[in-house]
């Protein structure tokens, strides 16, 4: 049987193509170093390129990600405070009154594992406009001006 060779995806029927031709090694994989195993490592890659830029997936949230690493890890706020240096500065933090500074996002990181990239994400802007969005100012009525 001859196989096609394999080219970058570009549309759902060619991702529809590289799954089905992944699909058989799923069941008898290829051994390491055969031209299968190869073709194997090629189409996994095209696949997953392409999930990437379809199907972004964005970082999660700080406080989301820092409530989830504590629920999954068995923490509690004093455990936050103990490790930020105090319980009010990790009540402030979980309730958005107070932004998390690089040097608790790398004790977060280092000492629980959470991803640096869900730690430093820039915070959502606010209702900010660009200057294209700006209202633009009205000129004074003259007619006040005698």
């Amino acid at each position: 049987m001859a196989k096609k060779m394999i080219r970058p995806i570009r549309s759902e029927a060619d991702y529809d193509a590289a799954l089905k031709a992944i699909e058989r090694y799923f069941e008898h994989e290829p051994k390491p170093g055969t031209p299968d195993a190869d073709r194997f490592d090629l189409l996994a890659l095209i696949i997953e390129d392409y999930e990437r830029k379809r199907w972004p997936i964005e970082p999660p949230d700080t406080i989301d990600a820092i409530r989830y690493r504590m629920e999954t890890g068995g923490y509690t706020q004093a455990d936050l405070g103990r490790l930020l240096g105090s319980r009010q500065r990790a009540s402030d933090i979980l309730t958005r009154k107070r932004s998390l500074t690089m040097r608790m996002a790398c004790k977060l990181h280092r000492e629980w594992g959470i991803p640096a990239e869900a730690l430093i994400a820039p915070p959502p802007t606010r209702g900010r406009r660009s200057a294209a969005q700006a209202p633009t100012r009205r000129p004074p009525d003259r007619r006040y001006w005698r």
